[in-house]
């Protein structure tokens, strides 16, 4: 019996949170219990028949436990913990970034309605989440038509000095600079949430009860103007399909199983009609579909998302009571979480469970498509393995300056952002692509060595010349278990006679062969060389642009004594940009705050001998202004390096 198998009988019989934990100390997974004291004997006892459950036994050198007043706080705190530690052999319930949300910024003084994929507690309302991105925008486009709210960013918002055009098509009221009712802005807001909310039935009669009483007073024009609101709003109705004929909220999960692989589909129902969908993948689980279930409920319905009044779910739960109780807290009334046993709420059951095994087959697919892929691949280019791990490598500068170089990383055709590495040139101050892709490879495959992470193929974007570079770096640390080569790109095709401009094949160079191989245009090898290409390019290019918007504001304000990260964020903030910053009085400075006197001042000095004066306008109107920061001898082609 292990060490902490003999102290169970010391650990209170009372609700609360278990810890397990490894031998370094690491916890390794967290648990909540009604009895902590029964649940350990169990695992002590090895009562408990689940694989995962025999699988996890053995690693267990400790037990941390927890006590709670109730199941509701044990619940919590679970959540918390996990949320903490990250225990391996939790479920951890991802957000896909697939996904959008619509957030309303009701916390501030004039809301207004944008499309975000990231839900965070900053007291807007979130509504969603949304499968298409598509359709939320479309909606949101119509929102814009008929209800005059503000779109813009609030640094834009507290700087414009006269009306855009939103305003001048009268799909903004212009609060950013003109008097404006709040109350009749606060209605405009009412009524997209009410779009938001599914209740556009609900709007539209009170619109009609507007237009009607318009008409009555003889404001033909306002009734007018209602009147196309209505069509508008009747319009997006029509594609909203009814589910359901009890008109609440309520979320359906489904869930279909395949050994240890599990999909699960939740659809969302708003005031009766289908809204949108919501699907995650699971693998190498073997708990039970009620305790997984259970976590998952969990940890989905934290932070802002919106919680319905009903959940309907495939499975009984035995902690069903108290996943209610906390639900109910949160939304302040009552939630119930139900399994149907007939009628309509099953077949909605049903068809959520319908989905997610649909889901799940679609996913099969896409993986045995990647499969085919690589093995394509490897019969096209003459591999000695399969490229189960594919990085890619690419440079990017600024005429030789903010160098950088990127990796990614595909797993078996896939990308796995979690391996994708950026890199910042160090050694190498002038253009030279080679020197710069040897020391980026050189400082990926000495750390490959020492973790044991080897590709089994690597691609360089460029020619021979790269191939020859990457393959000197890895003779040069004794690596001879990677493949390389390198993709260069399509070239236009010199004829003075042609018509239309002609581009080349792409060509892939392989080592210790002197003319490269053409891939077939439309080929799975070449699909999934291009994509693996373009997608380091895409990294690299975002790291440089960062960098190069990072120095821009440096070289202003981070060389005045004084400004700080915090202070210029708060500058920034305030006043939107630089320019702007450089106009403003010292008082106006002063309102921000920890900006003293004296550093205001400095401030002031600074940027005015930094940005010349605007120059005034001509006999033909106003010279546009410069831009504040324009690099000497500055191109304006691609900022990609080979």
């Amino acid at each position: 019996m292990p060490a902490w198998a003999e102290k169970v009988d010391t650990i209170p019989a009372q609700p609360g949170v278990y810890l397990l934990k490894d031998a370094g100390g690491k916890v390794i997974y967290v648990g909540k219990a009604r009895n902590l004291r029964s649940r350990l004997r169990q695992y002590a006892r090895g009562d408990d028949e689940r694989c995962q459950v025999r699988f996890l036994l053995p690693k267990i050198a400790s037990v941390e436990t927890l006590v709670t007043a109730n199941d509701k706080e044990a619940l919590i705190l679970e959540n918390n913990l996990i949320k903490q530690y990250k225990p391996r052999y939790n479920i951890r319930l991802k957000d896909d970034k697939s996904y959008v949300s619509v957030k309303v910024t009701v916390q501030d003084p004039w809301p207004r309605i944008l499309v975000t994929r990231r839900i965070v507690k900053d007291g807007s309302r979130y509504f969603g989440p949304y499968d298409s991105a598509a359709s939320v925008r479309e909606t949101l486009d119509t929102i814009r038509k008929v209800i005059p709210l503000r779109t813009c960013p609030d640094a834009v918002f507290r700087n414009r000095a006269r009306p855009c055009l939103e305003y001048q098509i009268k799909r903004c009221l212009a609060p950013c600079c003109l008097p404006v009712d709040r109350e009749l802005y606060q209605q405009y807001l009412r009524e997209a949430i009410l779009l938001l909310e599914g209740k556009s039935q609900q709007l539209v009669r009170q619109l009609t009860q507007q237009m009607e009483r318009a008409a009555e007073e003889l404001r033909f024009e306002d009734a007018a103007r209602l009147r196309d609101r209505i069509r508008a709003i009747e319009r997006t109705q029509e594609r909203q399909q009814v589910m359901a004929h009890h008109g609440g909220d309520t979320d359906v999960w489904g869930m279909y199983r395949e050994g240890g692989f599990l999909e699960v589909e939740v659809l969302f129902l708003r005031q009766g009609k289908l809204t949108s969908h919501q699907r995650y993948s699971l693998t190498d689980l073997e708990f039970p579909d009620e305790e997984i279930l259970s976590m998952l409920l969990q940890q989905f319905y934290q932070g802002e998302r919106f919680i319905p009044d009903e959940i309907l779910i495939p499975v009984e739960l035995d902690d069903s009571r108290t996943l209610e109780e906390w639900l109910s807290e949160r939304k302040q009334q009552r939630v119930t979480i139900h399994r149907p046993q007939r009628g309509d709420k099953l077949r909605l059951v049903e068809l959520a469970r319908e989905n997610a095994a649909q889901g799940f087959r679609q996913r099969q697919d896409a993986s045995a498509q990647r499969q085919r892929m690589c093995a394509e691949l490897a019969r096209s280019l003459h591999l000695k393995r399969f490229p189960h791990r594919i990085e890619c490598f690419d440079i990017s500068n600024f005429q030789g300056r903010m160098a950088v170089g990127s990796q990614v990383t595909f797993i078996d055709g896939e990308p796995d952002k979690n391996e994708y590495r950026r890199y910042r040139i160090k050694t190498v101050h002038q253009s030279d692509d080679f020197a710069m892709m040897a020391e980026v490879l050189e400082r990926r495959f000495a750390r490959a060595k020492e973790e044991g992470v080897i590709p089994d193929l690597i691609v360089i974007d460029g020619g021979k010349g790269q191939l020859n570079v990457a393959l000197e770096v890895l003779r040069s640390l004794g690596i001879d278990s990677v493949e390389a080569v390198g993709l260069a790109k399509d070239r236009v095709e010199r004829n003075p006679h042609a018509v239309d401009l002609r581009h080349s094949e792409e060509r892939v160079f392989l080592p210790g062969r002197k003319n490269p191989v053409i891939l077939r245009r439309h080929s799975n090898a070449l699909f999934l060389l291009q994509r693996i290409r373009d997608e380091a390019h895409r990294f690299a290019i975002t790291y440089h642009r960062k960098l190069r918007t990072r120095e821009r504001i440096r070289s202003l304000l981070d060389a005045i004594p004084g400004v700080g990260p915090v202070r210029r964020r708060r500058l920034l903030r305030q006043f939107g940009s630089v320019r702007r910053i450089r106009e403003a009085s010292i008082d106006e400075l002063l309102e921000i705050p920890g900006i003293t006197r004296v550093v205001a001042e400095r401030i002031q000095a600074a940027l005015r001998a930094a940005i010349p004066e605007p120059r005034p306008p001509s006999a033909e109107g106003t010279v546009p202004e410069e831009p504040l920061t324009a690099p000497t001898g500055a191109k304006t082609s691609s900022l990609e390096g080979d």
